[in-house]
């Protein structure tokens, strides 16, 4: 008897997956709820679990197959007893890993104990060690072995003619270059040829690239769901959205000040770190409520103003860029912001978040400043209207009051569907949130 292993529902809008990866073989023991495949969709990833306690008996769906929700992945074979089933301990013997002799043992233990006659020529010792196993050597170690004295500080090629004395450094660098040794006229005492005699025969040519030495000249790799998705949509958002961008640069002092002075009474109370976005998602749902077209959006003929405010936060994680929304913004404090934000990145970064966190955002939030950038004309996130776009904090001379100063300044950027928002509207939006951010007290007035 036998239980199927299907493709769960995947949320709103997302009808297929890509089996990524199989956490199981088959023949496996599984047991109820353990994960046995992860699916790829073009947000996520998810984990189908096991419907009972068994073995994996087949798998209908290999690795790279597109699968739509409700198809058969495999099945599951049932047992009562996992551990008494005579089955499953046939299966423990017939996979059990191969023990190792004891001759085999015995003869490994000798080879680390050798000791290593410094008198004897690498070549001769390394021959020695390993004739029993038949081996040959078309060329030496590049790096000399650690049994080797550190007082060893040279040793000889022997040529036809005469011994010619190199140093270790210079030996690699002649074994890895297959470079003619009686070329080399070494500048060392005694003749010895050392580094610097090969870097000078060679020009310093540079070393390839670690990526190219272990991958070669190109790599080619598949690109995920997640990654064809974004790229999809990012063509999309440029080819149908009269998208335009303006910027303004916000003076952080007053942030900055606030943030430095109350930062570790917020966390002892809070148990949550103070950061900007926290300020930024507050200046900018003031700016939303004042300039509705802001966060509304199109759809078909008609615009459709939001009078709810769920800001996506752009998170950066290895697989790709995510957007998790930050639900009914308005109504959570600064430490409720904080904690959910940290919350979402952190599973962003796992591979744990949803479907649901992903759905329902009104306007978005990107921060490239995290990463070193100064200035950027961010993409739409379809089908929202306009993303705000933060950069680093940099320290600039500015006139305050006929004085000259120096203030972290951070340049912003809002890009915008110019079908719905007119400049005025985007220009005065970013003005209501350089104001807020330049006056944080403003935040706590609501103006």
């Amino acid at each position: 008897m036998s239980e199927k292993i299907v493709v769960p529902i995947l949320g709103e809008s997302v009808t297929e997956a890509t089996v990524a990866k199989w956490l199981k073989s088959k023949g496996d023991k599984v047991s109820s709820d353990e994960p046995l495949v992860e699916l790829e969709t073009d947000k996520v990833n998810v984990e189908v679990p096991s419907p009972s306690n068994g073995i994996l008996e087949n798998i209908s769906a290999k690795e790279g197959e597109t699968v739509n929700v409700g198809a058969l992945l495999g099945s599951v074979s049932l047992t009562q007893s996992t551990s008494t089933s005579p089955e499953i301990e046939s299966d423990e013997k017939k996979y059990s890993p191969p023990k190792l002799k004891k001759k085999e043992t015995k003869k490994i233990k000798n080879i680390e104990n050798k000791p290593v006659d410094l008198v004897t020529s690498k070549e001769e010792t390394i021959n020695k060690i390993f004739d029993d196993k038949h081996l040959v050597l078309e060329e030496e170690p590049l790096i000399l072995d650690n049994t080797l004295n550190e007082n060893h500080k040279e040793t000889k090629e022997e040529t036809n003619n005469s011994d010619i004395r190199v140093s270790p450094s210079a030996r690699k660098i002649v074994s890895e270059k297959k470079i003619d040794i009686k070329t080399i006229k070494g500048s060392g005492k005694n003749g010895l040829i050392l580094k610097e005699d090969v870097m000078d025969l060679m020009g310093v040519k540079p070393a390839p690239s670690e990526r190219k030495t272990a991958y070669g000249p190109e790599e080619r790799i598949k690109m995920t769901r997640l990654r064809l998705t974004i790229a999809k949509r990012l063509k999309e958002a440029q080819e149908n959205a009269a998208m335009l961008t303006t910027f303004n640069e916000v003076n952080m002092h007053e942030v900055i000040k606030m943030k430095n002075q109350y930062k570790e009474d917020f966390q002892k109370k809070y148990s949550a770190k103070l950061g900007f976005m926290s300020f930024f998602v507050k200046s900018c749902i003031i700016g939303l409520k004042n300039y509705p077209a802001i966060n509304a959006e199109i759809q078909g003929d008609e615009i459709v103003y939001k009078n709810y405010y769920n800001i996506s936060i752009a998170v950066g994680t290895d697989k790709g860029l995510v957007v998790p929304v930050v639900k009914n913004s308005d109504e959570l404090s600064f430490a409720e912001i904080e904690k959910t934000i940290a919350t979402l990145g952190q599973k962003a970064r796992d591979g744990k978040i949803t479907i649901e966190d992903l759905q329902g955002g009104t306007f978005t939030i990107t921060n490239g400043g995290i990463y070193g950038s100064m200035l950027s004309t961010p993409i739409l996130n379809p089908p929202q209207s306009a993303v705000l776009g933060m950069h680093n904090i940099i320290e600039r001379p500015v006139v305050e009051d006929g004085e000259i100063k120096v203030r972290p300044i951070m340049y912003l950027a809002l890009s915008y569907d110019h079908r719905i928002i007119d400049g005025k509207e985007a220009v005065s939006f970013l003005k209501v949130v350089k104001d807020s951010l330049e006056q944080p007290k403003r935040l706590f007035l609501n103006l």
